[in-house]
């Protein structure tokens, strides 16, 4: 599928990378058709980029690589509608934010990204009577040394 995006350009991207949210995005309801890209497999962060709209791309963290104790319980009636399930478990991604600085990066830890690879679709759930934050500092003690010297 070529999807315009004008953070990215024109982009090719194979079948397998596209990802159906039937319910949308709360705050985007119209969206459904979203392409997942990753720039780097070895970086926790990847990119949710809307097939229809080249203006709408959002940054995704993987919340496991920053937070060893983020947990929640996904509704059984969501699992099923989706489809997953122990043998098809989900991938969990929260969005990003980044406003300046790097180390003032932001996730929405309440309201998680789940994913059906196996089906390719998706979804946000608002978690409820969750102590999570939409607005959590993903870098609360300063970047990482690494990070802090550019990578590599």
């Amino acid at each position: 599928m070529l999807i315009h995006s004008t953070r990215f350009g024109d982009i090719d991207v194979p079948a397998e990378q596209i990802l159906q949210f039937p319910h949308g995005i709360p705050g985007f309801p119209a969206e459904k058709v979203f392409a997942y890209l990753v720039r780097d497999k070895k970086s926790p962060f990847s990119f949710l980029q809307s097939a229809s709209d080249p203006n709408l791309t959002f940054l995704l963290a993987e919340p496991f690589t920053f937070f060893n104790d983020y947990e929640f319980a996904l509704d059984d009636g969501i699992a099923q509608e989706m489809g997953l399930s122990e043998e098809n478990p989900p991938q969990i991604f929260t969005m990003a934010t980044l406003k300046g600085k790097l180390e003032d990066m932001t996730v929405n830890l309440l309201a998680p990204l789940v994913i059906n690879t196996k089906e390719r679709t998706g979804r946000q759930i608002i978690l409820d009577r969750s102590q999570y934050s939409t607005r959590q500092k993903l870098f609360p003690n300063g970047l990482p040394q690494q990070a802090a010297k550019g990578g590599k």
